[in-house]
């Protein structure tokens, strides 16, 4: 048996050793060859077959570098759009998944030299987003894919329309709220004396008077004139009090009306928003030091799933929402109302009622400005991010 035949254990140690990823600097391009150590990439070098894949790469070496710089960026961002399409993440981190497959396209046969080159170019030609941090440096991919622009604009423009229909539907209340208010101030008309009825006696018909004398002394007439006038004055006061209370019972039905079709229209299954402070729930990240940590929502991808930026370890996460809690501030801290009738309004917290979970909050932008709202259950009010 020869020395280094098929089953010997040299040779299956061999075979072992070159299936592995192995260093990058021994690897020639132009053969797609992997040596092993410095000697055996020497004497590659040496061999016949790469000298007449170098007098190929003598011709023209420009265009061969291109094309294999080419490869590479596209390599590199299919593999970005394929595994972290959202996600911030480092540099190092892609690209140690990217050199796994042994048969890439290796980078000392491109134009840069390094990978920190290679970044700062996607950052040029805004490929990606590069943010340099004393971590190193991050990238986040940036999808410019035709159907997600698409499906971008119509999102955009499905809000826009929804914002437009709920302020003509806000409109349109108040016009009726103040037409309502102008019926119930109007004065009261005064009432038209009927007309006298002239009386014509028939012809032949005999018309008596009879005039009798008063049998009230002037003093008693003087107390039954007096009753009289205040009763008709009791009547008019309470006349313009029921008047009020109506006018205000109408106002507030019709308030209340409208309270509860905003609560209809805004209140949602989900409720993640970018720049609100929540808190992780999820027991899978225990292990990893995550649970009950708070973090900012940086991102929301299809309204259930945030990426969350965690405040201690600036580490971002993505997380569904049923595995997020809001977060309620101090008394006086701002918060956004995440769901409800007031959805997306930002409020100022009053007071909390811990008996009943819920908190007084008032609005402070909005067109709802300076309204308190008494009773905004816990879940429906989030702390926003400084």
């Amino acid at each position: 048996m020869g020395k280094n035949e098929f089953l010997t254990p040299k040779a299956i140690a061999n075979r072992i050793k070159a299936k592995g990823l192995q260093k990058l600097r021994w690897y020639c391009q132009m053969c797609q060859k992997q040596c092993r150590d410095e000697n055996g990439f020497k004497c590659h070098c040496m061999s016949e077959s790469h000298q007449r894949q170098m007098q190929v790469f003598g011709q023209n070496p420009t265009r061969i570098v291109e094309g294999y710089s080419e490869e590479f960026e596209r390599t590199f961002l299919e593999h970005m759009k394929r595994s972290h399409r959202f996600s911030r993440i480092a540099a190092t981190v892609v690209y140690n998944e990217y050199i796994n497959d042994r048969h890439h396209v290796h980078m000392n046969s491109t134009e840069w030299a390094t990978l920190t080159e290679f970044i700062k170019y996607l950052g040029r030609t805004g490929k990606c987003k590069v943010e340099e941090t004393p971590k190193g440096w991050f990238i986040t991919y940036i999808d410019r894919d035709s159907e997600t622009l698409f499906k971008e604009r119509m999102k955009n423009k499905r809000i826009k329309s929804d914002l437009a229909e709920e302020e003509k539907q806000e409109r349109e209340i108040q016009k009726q709220i103040e037409k309502a208010a102008e019926l119930f101030t109007e004065p009261p008309k005064p009432l038209e004396p009927e007309p006298v009825k002239e009386l014509k006696p028939e012809s032949g018909v005999k018309v008596g008077l009879k005039l009798t004398s008063s049998n009230l002394k002037p003093k008693e007439r003087g107390e039954s004139s007096k009753l009289m006038f205040d009763e008709i004055e009791t009547d008019n006061v309470r006349n313009k009090a029921v008047t009020k209370t109506n006018n205000k019972s109408v106002l507030e039905e019709m308030m209340r009306e409208e309270e509860m079709k905003k609560e209809r229209v805004n209140r949602k299954d989900y409720w993640l928003c970018e720049g609100i402070v929540v808190k992780v729930m999820s027991k899978a990240l225990a292990e990893k030091g995550y649970y009950k940590q708070k973090g900012v929502v940086k991102k929301v991808i299809d309204k259930y799933v945030g990426e969350i930026e965690m405040l201690e370890s600036k580490h971002v996460l993505r997380v569904d929402q049923l595995e997020l809690e809001t977060v309620i501030p101090q008394i006086g801290g701002l918060v956004r109302i995440v769901n409800g009738a007031y959805r997306g309004a930002t409020a100022k917290l009053l007071s909390v009622d811990t008996e009943k979970f819920c908190a007084k909050v008032q609005i402070e932008k909005g067109a709802y400005v300076g309204r308190v709202l008494k009773a905004v259950e816990y879940e429906d009010i989030c702390k926003l991010a400084q």
